[in-house]
C-alpha cells in the first residue's frame, strides 16, 4: 500500500471509531442534544482527521531518518503525545465555543478526552500496523541491514 492511501486509510478508520465513541459521550457527559453532540464530533473529527494526515507525514518523515527502525513502545508513546498534544491545542477553543464554555472548562473537559484518546490512538496504530503492516518509514532496508 502507497504510503499516502495508508495514510488516508488509517486517518478514515480512527476517525470514524473516534465519532462512534465521543458523539454519545459529548451529549451524555454535557448534556448536549444528540445532533449537536454528532455535529461537534464531526467538526471535531475533520480537524482531527487533518492533523492526523499532516502530523503523521511529518512523523513518518522524521521516522525514516532513524537509525533504529521498528515502532517499540516508546515510539509509539511519543507519536500519541504528539498527536494529541497538538490536536488539544486546536480543539480547545472550538469546544470552548461550541459548548459556550470557558477555555479553561473546555480544557479541563479535553482532558479528559485526551486520556482516552492517548490510550486510544497508541492501541489503534498497533492493531493498524499488525493488521496492515509497518509503513515503509519503520522497516529496516536492505542497506540498514548490511554490515
Amino acid at each position: 500500500m502507497s504510503p499516502r492511501a495508508r495514510r488516508v486509510l488509517q486517518a478514515i478508520l480512527y476517525e470514524g471509531i473516534a465519532i462512534a465513541v465521543v458523539a454519545p459521550s459529548i451529549s451524555i457527559l454535557f448534556e448536549q442534544p444528540a445532533g449537536s453532540a454528532l455535529a461537534l464530533s464531526a467538526v471535531m473529527s475533520g480537524i482531527a482527521l487533518a492533523w492526523n494526515y499532516g502530523f503523521n507525514v511529518v512523523f513518518e518523515r522524521w521516522e525514516s531518518r532513524q537509525t533504529t527502525k521498528g515502532r517499540s513502545l516508546r515510539r509509539r508513546v511519543a507519536h500519541g503525545i504528539g498527536f494529541e498534544g497538538g490536536l488539544a491545542l486546536i480543539l480547545v477553543p472550538v469546544v470552548a465555543y461550541w459548548l459556550d464554555i470557558s477555555f479553561l472548562e473546555a480544557f479541563v473537559a479535553d482532558l479528559g478526552i485526551l486520556v482516552f484518546f492517548l490510550v486510544y490512538t497508541v492501541c489503534f496504530t498497533w492493531a493498524f500496523d499488525k493488521l496492515f503492516g509497518l509503513p515503509q518509514s519503520a522497516l529496516a532496508t536492505t542497506r540498514d541491514n548490511q554490515g
